[in-house]
């Protein structure tokens, strides 16, 4: 009968390592980067006039192409 006990406490503890390296194995990993991937915003109309030295936004601007 002792055997036995050692058998089912040995059954018993491999399944907790089982458990405990499959959820190690499943953990997410947060990779963050220094440069940024954001979408770039868009430059407001004045400001595009300034650098191309226009002397009218209205070129630059969304809706009046």
């Amino acid at each position: 009968m002792k055997n036995s006990n050692y058998t089912k406490v040995a059954v018993i503890i491999m399944v907790i390592l089982f458990v405990i390296v499959s959820m190690l194995g499943c953990t997410v990993h947060n990779h963050s980067h220094s440069h940024s991937h954001h979408k770039s915003k868009k430059m407001p109309p004045g400001q595009a006039k300034k650098i191309s030295g226009d002397k009218s936004a209205k070129s630059h601007a969304h809706g009046h192409r």
